[in-house]
């Protein structure tokens, strides 16, 4: 069974962040070392998320690493309540940048046959610029009801971010940073 050394108690972790800030890097690899118990409590969070354990802790070791580099004691948090965000943060933008992999489909990709047992593929429906009456409609009221849903359900500041990110309302799709850049909030936030 792999054990981690025991965490620091908040005088040793002062101290050696003081050291680090100094410039003694020895004092930075024990702050790391001395975190890697927090790297694998948070990871087992994402133990289903497919990906194999070691990758995780690999992950997560950046996030920890970033959160050393980029703590400021003087904000009066400890240092592991700062790199839990961190570690968080890191899986979460794999776990994110993989799904954004996952979702992309080519036009040429089959989807179905059509009444005669031909192959149709996505660019086949697109090009087809003649839709049924029926499927009009019934897209139109569709449209609506998201209009009445969105007014009715959300403040103007989420409706806002819903309408920038998928494009609604005659605008552009925006990305999540376009977004936070924009509006001046985080990425998550949005």
């Amino acid at each position: 069974m792999q054990s981690f050394p025991k965490p620091l108690t908040s005088e040793e972790e002062r101290c050696y962040l003081e050291r680090y800030r100094n410039g003694d890097e020895d004092a930075k690899n024990i702050l790391i070392e001395k975190n890697l118990r927090l790297v694998a409590h948070i990871v087992k969070k994402y133990n289903n998320s497919g990906r194999d354990m070691d990758e995780l802790i690999a992950i997560g070791i950046v996030g920890l690493v970033k959160a050393v580099n980029t703590f400021d004691a003087d904000k009066g948090n400890r240092i592991v309540t700062y790199a839990a965000r961190c570690i968080e943060n890191e899986l979460l933008m794999m776990l994110r940048s993989e799904r954004k992999l996952t979702r992309e489909v080519s036009l040429y990709d089959p989807i179905g046959t059509d009444k005669e047992g031909n192959e149709i593929s996505l660019l086949d429906i697109v090009e087809n610029p003649e839709m049924d009456i029926a499927d009009r409609i019934a897209l139109k009221g569709s449209i609506h009801q998201l209009y009445d849903n969105l007014d009715r359900l959300l403040s103007s500041r989420e409706k806002e971010i819903i309408c920038r990110r998928y494009g609604l309302g005659g605008q552009p799709a925006a990305t999540q940073k376009e977004i936070a850049e924009k509006l001046g909030i985080s990425r998550s936030y949005v």
